[in-house]
């Protein structure tokens, strides 16, 4: 049976309008078509195109992304922090091992030894933190004779074994401080005695600013000396006397020079030389330019040019100076550096100075650099600015004459040229075997260390000594060497510096190393016992360089024997100037604009034309 359609119509529910007949034919059709293998157009054709699919999105909040892109996102933060982030934070998590640096070398250790000696010789109300055990307040009535001197003379330093205060080579000694800070601040600074350096410095131009008036811009005397000797004297006073600087109670006077070219110029050069140390304390540093510019003036004098010991008995034994015009040249060099006042430059190039001074006339003597003759060092400190500055015409000619010579300097005191006589141990006599050597040997090797840091500053590999070509590093080895003996390398293996290695002097010729300090006062004549006793001394004054050896390299460790067992400021002077120049512990080099700060800049002058041309 079959249902009723009321309404009409094929009673399924897809019904296909087409016949019977027609289904049969397509159908057939179909199946031929079907059998055949159709490419991708021909299938477009009969099914068309494909349904894109549909992108599915992340809704994020405020920000609406794709699935795809959100995935990429999120791999590329991961992968970031896995390359970038994780190492960070496991190398920040580590325990930290700072890498340590290399051991200090031989020349540092000697270095910190050599600079402690100064603090023994300190005169006046020492600081608590002075390092010295043994030390304390003395001198603090120096000055005290002169009543126009208000507050007296007190500080400084004593100058050696006794307890005299010599200005002449405390001033030196300054300058010299002051050259070797201004060189190699970076080097004190690595080694921790920048601060300490400066302090030593310090203490001894605050003295020498005591010593004329340095508030005023014209002075008519200087006064050179505190304490006084005389090897025949009978009577106490610094020589005669074998007291602690704590105890002395014999008069000390002070001497007075209203003339003095040679101190008022090394004083100057002190000065002058301090200010750039402290150029970052603006006014100290223009004190001590103020106080320079005095004495130098004090030193151009026409009226004033005799030397500061002539006719005094209790200088000329000790610090007797030869002549003052290699203070002219040093002096105004330093005044240059300090200033940056051309007139000082054209004073040190001007030839009546190497005139005057013989310092082309190759004198071997006047190679050889000390409290006295400064001709060496002056020319080399001149050399520095032809090398750096080249500041040409009209000072052009004069440089030269300086570089030249100091390259002949330096050649003299290389063995193979015989200039000086060297001692068997390798010592060379810059003072021809006369005693005390060691100062002058100290002094060559730092100026000798210093020239060739200045040819390494500008990639010079060398000099000529004549027509033979020599590598800096030979001049090099000769500091080296005559340091190394001083510390050791000799044949009786005696470091000469006190404290320094395993064998050292150990009856320096020193009133206060030499006297217990148990709290007793021993008189004038008292401490006698002490200065000829065979026992080695109860207070080590560390970083002392003694007199040194004599010409057959031999040394008698004697108290009563100054010659080879007396310390001086000097000495360490150019002792820690040699060693800081050849530390290692700090890398190598100079600092080569600081001793410019104060120069203007530098533009030559046209040269004058030619004389017109005669027939």
């Amino acid at each position: 049976m079959h249902s009723a359609n009321h309404w009409g119509g094929s009673f399924e529910i897809n019904a296909d309008s087409t016949t019977e007949d027609e289904r049969s034919r397509n159908m057939e059709y179909d199946r031929a078509a079907l059998s055949q293998n159709l490419d991708e157009t021909q299938q477009s054709w009969l099914l068309g195109p494909k349904e894109k699919k549909k992108k599915k999105y992340v809704d994020l909040g405020c920000i609406v992304c794709s699935r795809k892109a959100f995935k990429w996102t999120l791999w590329s933060i991961l992968i970031a922090f896995l390359v970038i982030a994780l190492p960070t934070i496991i190398v920040k998590t580590l325990p930290k091992h700072k890498s340590r640096s290399p051991p200090p070398d031989n020349y540092t250790n000697a270095l910190h030894k050599a600079l402690l000696f100064f603090n023994a010789q300190k005169s006046g109300k020492l600081p608590k933190n002075n390092g010295v055990s043994w030390r304390g307040d003395s001198g603090l009535k120096d000055g005290s004779d002169m009543p126009e001197i208000k507050g007296g003379l007190v500080g400084g330093y004593y100058d050696a074994g006794d307890n005299i205060k010599f200005h002449f080579p405390m001033a030196f000694t300054m300058t010299m401080l002051s050259w070797s800070v201004i060189e190699y601040n970076h080097k004190y600074k690595a080694i921790g005695e920048y601060n300490h350096v400066r302090d030593v410095i310090k203490w001894g131009t605050d003295y020498l600013l005591l010593t004329f008036n340095s508030s005023a811009t014209t002075i008519d005397k200087i006064y050179s000396q505190v304490g006084v000797a005389l090897n025949v004297s009978t009577t106490p006073d610094d020589h005669y006397c074998w007291e602690r600087p704590e105890d002395m109670d014999y008069d000390r006077p002070t001497q007075v020079a209203t003339a003095g070219p040679d101190l008022a110029g090394e004083m100057a050069a002190a000065l002058a030389s301090a200010s750039i140390v402290f150029r970052d304390d603006p006014a100290y540093s223009q004190k001590l330019v103020k106080g320079a510019t005095a004495l130098f003036k004090f030193a151009r004098d026409s009226g004033k040019r005799t030397p500061y010991c002539r006719g005094n008995p209790y200088i000329e034994t000790f610090y007797n100076s030869t002549g003052y015009y290699d203070e002219y040249m040093w002096g105004a060099a330093w005044m240059y550096y300090a200033t940056g006042n051309s007139s000082y430059l054209a004073l040190a190039t001007n030839p009546g100075l190497p005139k005057n001074s013989k310092a082309f006339l190759g004198i071997p003597d006047l190679s050889v650099f000390s409290w006295d003759n400064k001709l060496p060092a002056a020319q080399l400190l001149l050399t520095r600015m032809r090398i750096f500055l080249n500041p040409g015409f009209p000072y052009e000619d004069m440089l030269r004459s300086y570089h030249n010579v100091t390259g002949i300097n330096m050649c003299s005191y290389l063995h193979r040229f015989n200039v000086f006589n060297w001692t068997n141990g390798g010592m060379i006599q810059l003072n021809h075997g006369r005693p005390q050597p060691l100062q002058y040997v100290a002094n060559a090797a730092f100026l000798a260390s210093l020239y060739v840091d200045y040819m390494n500053a500008t990639d010079v590999p060398g000099w000529f000594c004549g027509p033979n070509y020599i590598a800096s590093d030979v001049l090099r080895q000769f500091a080296t060497s005559q340091i190394d003996y001083i510390l050791g390398k000799n044949p009786l293996k005696m470091s000469y510096v006190v404290g320094y290695g395993s064998k050292y002097p150990k009856h320096v010729h020193h009133r206060g190393a030499s006297i217990p300090h148990d709290h007793n006062k021993y008189s004038c004549t008292g401490g006698w016992k002490w200065r000829d006793s065979r026992n080695p001394n109860p207070n080590t004054i560390v970083g002392a360089m003694v007199g040194g050896p004599d010409r057959f390299d031999q040394f008698r460790d004697v108290r009563t024997n100054y010659n080879y067992t007396e310390p001086t400021l000097a000495g360490n002077a150019g002792l820690v100037a040699a060693l800081v120049s050849l530390t290692g512990s700090a890398g190598g080099g100079i600092d080569k604009n600081t001793i410019f700060s104060a120069v203007p800049p530098l533009y030559p002058l046209t040269p004058p034309p030619p004389p017109p041309w005669k027939p």
